[in-house]
This record gives structure tokens, sequence and C-alpha cells, in this order.
């Protein structure tokens, strides 16, 4: 993993579909993380699986150029119940690093158990844990929603805090996000 930026940091997570993809931004601000936006991608039903995927990477192309992230945070690949809805999240992944190869973005992956630990300190919390969790931590006035922003700023937190960036937390004490 390569260092962190020198000064002015923001990651962009990743959390990836077909159907939806989430995406959240997470910033450095003096000694605290904030999140600089977040929601969710969702390209038209009536589109085939090429042209979904063609959608997702224009969003994404877009966003890495008007945001200019130090890098990004993905859901590492998992092997499902389901073959067909593991296939079709792979394909999303597959469109996503492409992206990320053609614009010269550093990719770092994340089981989910890590984000989930790296944000509510255990690897089996559910998603309205972590979603609770995101709020306070990066001083939100409200959860973040879809929850697939949330999953998407729970990874680029958990890679800002792989980074060694602390957390000021509300009763002014640091903390920083566990793997």
């Amino acid at each position: 993993m390569s260092p962190p930026p020198a000064h002015g940091l923001l990651i962009l997570g990743i959390d990836p579909g077909l159907s939806v993809t989430g995406w959240g931004l997470v910033r450095k601000d003096g000694n605290r993380l904030g999140s600089k936006g977040a929601g969710a991608w969702r390209p038209p039903r009536s589109l085939g699986i090429a042209p979904r995927l063609a959608w997702l990477t224009e969003r994404l192309a877009e966003c890495i150029r008007e945001h200019r992230p130090s890098a990004l945070a993905l859901e590492q690949a998992f092997v499902g119940r389901n073959i067909q809805s593991a296939l079709r999240l792979g394909e999303a992944r597959g469109a996503i690093l492409a992206v990320c190869g053609r614009m010269n973005l550093e990719v770092h992956e994340y089981p989910t158990a890590s984000v989930k630990k790296a944000v509510v300190g255990s690897g089996r919390a559910d998603k309205t844990q972590v979603n609770f969790m995101l709020q306070r931590l990066l001083g939100l006035t409200e959860p973040p929603k879809p929850l697939d922003a949330s999953d998407a700023l729970a990874l680029a937190y958990t890679l800002a805090t792989d980074w060694g960036f602390l957390q000021v937390n509300a009763r002014g004490s640091t903390s920083r996000g566990r793997r």
C-alpha cells in the first residue's frame, strides 16, 4: 500500500453493482474526517448488461475528473450463494477497475468484514450499525442514504484509517479504525 498524500486527502469509496452502485467521498479536514458527498448511481433498467457497464464507467470517470480523489477504496470480490449475482458483481468491479487503470487512480480493495470492523469495531456488524457509526464518525447531520452510499463511505473511511488518519470523536478523543 502506498503512503497517503502529504497534503490534502480525498478518498472515493465504491460499492459496486449493476443495478445500484454506491459512491462516497471521505476527506481529511485538519484532524477530522468528513464526507464530501455520497449517493448511488442507478442505470436505467431498460439497458442491457453492456450499456449498463458503459453507463457506470461514464459516471465513475465523471466523478473522478470532478473530485480528483487521491485513491479509490473498492469492495473486494466475494463468492455469494447466487452465481448469477456474483458474475454481475464481477462485471461491475471489472468496469470500475478498468476506469481506475485508465485514469491512473490507485485502488485498494477491502473485504466486507474488514470494513465493518474498521467502522463499528466488529466484522459482524449489520448495515444499520455501520450507517449509524458513519453518521457519528463523519459528523453527518443524518445517516447516509441509501445503504449503498453508506457502504461506499465505509470503504473510503477504512482506507483513510489504514493510512493512519486519526478520527476525533464526539468526546474529543481520537480513535483509529482497526482491521
